[in-house]
C-alpha cells in the first residue's frame, strides 16, 4: 500500500522541497559539494553529469553546513574556506600560496565548521534533552517535597490538637468522677451527722421533760415524796455517745510542664540523614550527532529502536480482527501482556487479546472520545463526563472514583509512559448564562488540559497561549510525545501541541479547507499520527507539526478511521468508526 501525497499547501506546515528548479518533490538528499537539496530523482540526474562524479551526495540529515560567507582581509575578492593547521588560522585559497604558508598542512574549513557545528548541536542537545528536563524534574520533586512537608506538618498539628483534646476530655472525666465521689462522701457524712443531731435533739427534749418532772416533784407538798427513793423515771440517762466524723483530705498532684508534655506526646526528628536526590545519569539519554534543528533533538526514550527504524515507502497490513461487544472502535488503549482496551460510542468498553477474544467487559458513560488509558501499573483509568469524575479499575477489578473534577467535565485522558502523570482534557458544561457560544450544552472555548501526578495531585492547568488566547475548545483525544510534548486532537482547534511546561508549540489544521481530527498517537520516531474524519485518512506529522504524508485513504480500503495507537512492535493499530474492525499495519522498517 503506497503512501499518497496531497497538494503542497502554502502554509507554515509546508514540508521540505527539492531545491532543483521546477521540482516540487520532497527533499531527501543534499549535495555537500554544491550545497543543494534534492529529491531521489534529481540526485540521480545530478550524479549522471560527468563533472559531478566526485560530488558528495548524502542524506539531508547528514549534510555539511555551508560556511558563512566571509571575505579575506588580505584578498578581498576571495572567501575564507581553508584552515592552516600549522598557524591555526582560517585562510582563503590565495593565502595558502603565500610564502609564509609554504609546506604547511591545510584542512577544508567547511569540514571543521561542520564538526564544530555538530559538537555545538550535541551540547545544545544535552542542555535541551538532559540538563533542562532533569533540572525541571528535580525542581518538581523539590516542590512535591515542600507540599508533602506542609501536609505532614498539618497532619502533626491535627494529631497534637487531637491529643490535647483527648487529654482535656480525660481530665474532665476524672474531675467529674472525683466530684461525684466527693459528693457521695459529703452526703454520707452529713446523713450521719444529721442522725447524731437528731439524737441530741431527742436527748435534750428528754432532759426538758425530766426537768419539768423534777420541778413538779419539788412543788409537791407530800412529805412522803422526799422520804422515799426517787422513782426510776427520774433517774437521768447518760449523754448519748457519738463519734466525730473523719473528714476527707485532698492530695493535689504535683505535675510539671514536662509531665504534661509526656502526656501530650513529643515532636521528634528522625535519625535518618538527608540523602542526595537521585540525578538521572546522562548516559541514559541519547544525543544525536547529526545536524538537526533544536526541536529535532528531543529526548528519545527508545533510542536503540529509533536508530534502526525509519519510515517505510509503503504500508502493509499485518492482521485484523473484530472484537465482539463493541459497535465501532472509537478508542484503543494498550494494556500489558498483549492486551487491548477498546471502546465504542455507546459506552461499551472491552478488554481483548490480539486475537479478538474478550477478557472482560464493562459499561461506561463514554462516547467517541479517548476517555480511557492504562497506567504504568496496569490499572485502567476512565473518565465519566456526566458525573465529572475519573475512575480506576485495579488488577483485582475493583472500580473506584479517585479524582473529582468539580465543574469541569473530563473528556480525554492519557497516562504518561515517561513519568506516570495523568493528562486530562476537560470542558465546561452548562447553559449559556454568560453569553458563551454553545454546541448542545458545551461551551466553545471553555476547555483545558490538566496534569495530575502519580499521587493524583493536580500539578498543572493548560488553557491559554502566551497571548492569552484559548488553546482548546473540545480536546477529545490526548496523548504525549516521547519528548514530553502534550498532543491533543481538538474537534474545533485541530491538533494542538504544547511542551511539557504548557507553552504552545504549534497547531495543525489539516491540508485542506476542512479537518476533523479524532484519534491521535505518537511513535518511537516522534511522529504524530491523527485520524481525519472529514477526509477519512490518517495524517502523519513530524514532532514539529510538519506534514509528511497521508496514510490509509478510503481508496485504500479503510472507511472512516477514528482511532489509532502504536503497539509495542511499532505497528499502527487503526480502528473504524462504522465497524468493530481493528486493523494492524506495519509502516516502519
Amino acid at each position: 500500500m503506497a503512501l499518497s501525497k496531497p497538494k503542497i499547501p502554502d502554509t507554515p506546515q509546508h514540508f521540505l522541497e527539492c531545491g532543483v528548479e521546477d521540482c516540487e518533490r520532497n527533499c531527501e538528499f543534499y549535495c555537500n559539494s554544491c550545497h543543494q537539496q534534492m529529491c531521489t530523482q534529481c540526485r540521480d540526474q545530478h550524479l549522471k553529469i560527468s563533472e559531478n562524479n566526485n560530488h558528495e551526495v548524502v542524506l539531508y540529515q547528514l549534510r555539511k553546513r555551508q560556511l558563512p560567507v566571509q571575505k579575506c582581509k588580505i584578498h578581498p575578492t576571495k572567501d575564507i574556506d581553508i584552515f592552516c593547521k600549522e598557524c591555526n588560522i582560517p585562510l582563503c585559497s590565495k593565502c595558502a600560496t603565500m610564502q609564509e604558508h609554504q609546506g604547511h598542512r591545510f584542512t577544508d574549513l567547511e569540514t571543521i565548521y561542520t564538526d564544530k557545528f555538530k559538537l555545538c548541536q550535541k551540547e545544545l542537545s544535552k542542555i535541551h534533552n538532559y540538563f533542562v528536563p532533569t533540572s525541571e524534574d528535580l525542581r518538581r520533586e523539590v516542590r512535591e517535597d515542600a507540599t508533602e512537608v506542609t501536609q505532614i506538618m498539618d497532619s502533626i498539628r491535627t494529631s497534637m490538637k487531637a491529643e490535647a483534646e483527648s487529654l482535656k476530655n480525660m481530665v474532665d472525666t476524672v474531675l467529674s468522677e472525683n466530684m461525684e465521689e466527693l459528693h457521695q462522701i459529703e452526703k454520707s457524712l452529713l446523713e450521719k451527722l444529721k442522725s447524731q443531731e437528731k439524737t441530741f435533739d431527742d436527748y435534750i427534749a428528754y432532759l426538758s421533760d425530766l426537768f419539768k418532772e423534777f420541778q413538779s416533784y419539788l412543788s409537791s407538798t407530800k412529805l412522803t415524796n422526799f422520804t422515799t427513793q426517787l422513782p426510776e423515771n427520774l433517774q437521768i440517762k447518760p449523754i448519748p455517745e457519738t463519734t466525730k466524723p473523719v473528714k476527707p483530705e485532698f492530695s493535689s498532684a504535683q505535675y510539671s510542664k514536662k509531665d504534661v508534655a509526656k502526656l501530650l506526646g513529643k515532636i521528634t526528628e528522625t535519625n535518618r540523614k538527608e540523602t542526595l536526590r537521585r540525578v538521572k545519569a546522562m548516559e541514559t539519554v541519547s544525543f544525536s550527532t547529526s545536524i538537526k534543528s533544536t526541536s529535532e533533538q528531543d529526548k528519545d526514550v527508545k533510542s536503540d529502536k529509533k536508530q534502526t527504524l525509519s519510515l517505510s515507502s509503503s504500508v502493509t497490513k499485518v492482521r485484523e480482527f473484530n472484537p465482539p461487544g463493541v459497535d465501532g472502535v472509537c478508542h484503543v488503549s494498550l494494556d500489558q501482556s498483549d492486551r487491548l482496551w477498546i471502546s465504542d460510542r455507546w459506552g461499551n468498553l472491552v478488554q481483548t487479546d490480539l486475537q479478538g477474544n474478550v477478557i472482560q467487559k464493562i459499561k461506561t458513560r463514554g462516547r467517541d472520545e479517548g476517555y480511557h488509558t492504562v497506567t504504568q501499573n496496569g490499572d485502567l483509568i476512565f473518565t465519566d463526563q456526566d458525573k465529572n469524575v475519573i475512575n480506576r479499575i485495579t488488577q483485582d477489578k475493583n472500580i473506584t472514583e479517585f479524582i473529582k473534577t468539580g465543574d469541569w467535565s473530563p473528556l480525554s485522558i492519557h497516562s504518561s509512559h515517561i513519568n506516570g502523570d495523568l493528562l486530562v482534557g476537560m470542558i465546561k458544561i452548562g447553559k449559556d448564562i454568560n453569553g458563551d457560544l454553545l454546541v448542545g450544552m458545551i461551551k466553545i472555548g471553555k476547555a483545558k488540559v490538566t496534569r495530575y501526578n502519580k499521587t493524583w495531585k493536580e500539578l498543572q492547568n493548560i488553557q491559554r497561549d502566551n497571548k492569552g488566547q484559548e488553546l482548546y475548545s473540545r480536546p477529545q483525544y490526548i496523548t504525549e510525545n516521547i519528548n514530553g510534548d502534550i498532543c491533543t486532537s481538538d474537534y474545533h482547534k485541530g491538533v494542538v501541541v504544547v511542551n511539557k511546561s504548557g507553552q504552545h508549540r504549534f497547531s495543525y489544521t489539516g491540508q485542506g479547507s476542512r479537518f476533523s481530527p479524532f484519534g491521535i498517537c505518537t511513535d518511537v520516531l516522534s511522529h504524530i499520527l491523527v485520524c481525519d474524519g472529514y477526509s477519512q485518512t490518517v495524517h502523519l506529522l513530524d514532532q514539529d507539526g510538519q506534514f509528511l504524508s497521508l496514510f490509509l485513504t478510503q481508496q485504500q480500503g479503510l472507511p472512516l478511521p477514528l482511532s489509532v495507537c502504536v503497539d509495542d512492535e511499532n505497528n499502527l493499530c487503526v480502528g473504524q468508526y462504522t465497524t468493530n474492525t481493528l486493523t494492524v499495519y506495519k509502516y516502519l522498517k
